[in-house]
């Protein structure tokens, strides 16, 4: 069963998992991102839809195949917080391919990424691993 897809306007800073269609409005400044794996170049571009627009952050190989005016089926999309302003991103797990599908009227005025949001916060064990007690024993209750 394909996946519903969604409006920009309803996208969340927690969304996960989903299928937009959008119109690439403009594109944004490349910078090179220094990682673990060495520098990356990630591109931003403006993407919109009748309800809404958001910065959509791409990576590598994915930055030359995007161009102004190109309307684009992101499945298996995300978004993440940069800063505390939301971006759509395509992911490992996520593809993008260019429509057929027209979407002459789009709405730039209602931009997503404008918005900062607070950063959630980060639920988890830490690096010392959850249950053990400061000398790395195990905690008995």
């Amino acid at each position: 069963m394909e996946a519903q897809t969604v409006k920009v306007a309803d996208l969340t800073p927690m969304s996960k998992s989903v299928n937009v269609l959008v119109k690439v409005v403009s594109s944004g400044e490349k910078k090179d991102i220094p990682t673990r794996e060495g520098t990356r170049q990630v591109g931003e571009f403006l993407v919109a839809d009748e309800t809404a627009s958001v910065l959509m952050s791409l990576w590598g190989d994915q930055i030359s195949q995007v161009a102004e005016g190109d309307v684009l089926q992101i499945k298996n999309g995300y978004v993440s917080l940069v800063r505390g302003s939301m971006r759509l991103n395509v992911g490992k797990y996520g593809s993008m391919e260019k429509s057929e599908e027209a979407l002459p009227e789009v709405n730039t005025t209602t931009n997503l990424s404008d918005k900062i949001h607070e950063m959630p916060e980060r639920r988890g064990f830490g690096y010392r691993g959850g249950e053990r007690g400061r000398r790395g024993e195990r905690r008995r209750y």
